[in-house]
């Protein structure tokens, strides 16, 4: 049975990260986090093959050359990617695949997998947006505003995703993704795909597939 691939995107300081945190806690043992590529320095306690895999400028721009990655983009002056060979591999071990990229990345991806789904993680405004931002310390201000400028790009492409999800509340926004999840993983296509493991009657399976 082959994977389901879930893109996660919205803007920094909107809350993916510990929304993607609690997912991956629930449902370690069938999703696992796509690690990127990227040639920004690491922050402190980022490790590397963890949170993500630290590369110089010309090893990245080889594996663009080779075709090694499945999305890649410059962002804040920096590139980030996907490796190929790491999503395929998971996904047809029967493992979703769980992103978390930009907008950019995100269209790349659905080119490419046309049955990936796309969420869009949305601030309950503008004004808690930047709160968050300035809360967490870690930009100067300058950055602050650089991020709040990408922010007005990013959120013009919500509309273009599968799903919406406001994070007003991270324990309601949580049970949204996780809702998308479950019936997404229900579609009956996938459903059929997986009927075996689904279902032990070999008579009910029959009838199932009996017009296939």
């Amino acid at each position: 049975m082959k994977g389901l691939l879930l893109v996660i995107s919205g803007p920094s300081g909107v809350g993916k990260t510990s929304l993607v945190k609690k997912f991956l806690e629930e449902f370690k043992s069938e999703v696992i986090f796509s690690i990127s590529c990227t040639t920004r320095k690491p922050r402190p306690g980022e490790v590397h093959g963890k949170d993500y895999f630290f590369v110089d400028q010309k090893t990245f721009e080889k594996m663009i050359e080779k075709d090694e990655l499945l999305e890649w983009a410059n962002v804040h002056g920096n590139y980030y990617g996907t490796l190929k060979s790491f999503v395929y591999e998971n996904l047809l071990k029967g493992k979703s695949v769980l992103l978390d990229i930009d907008p950019h990345g995100a269209f790349q991806i659905k080119q490419k997998i046309r049955d990936s789904v796309l969420i869009f993680i949305l601030p309950p405004s503008w004004d808690e947006l930047k709160k968050r931002l300035q809360k967490r310390k870690s930009e100067s201000e300058s950055e602050i505003q650089k991020r709040l400028r990408r922010a007005r790009e990013e959120i013009k492409f919500c509309k273009d995703y599968d799903y919406l999800i406001v994070n007003d509340r991270l324990e309601k926004a949580y049970e949204v993704l996780k809702s998308i999840y479950i019936a997404e993983k229900r579609k009956t296509c996938r459903f059929l795909n997986n009927l075996e493991n689904e279902i032990k009657d070999p008579y009910l399976i029959s009838l199932i597939r009996s017009e296939e």
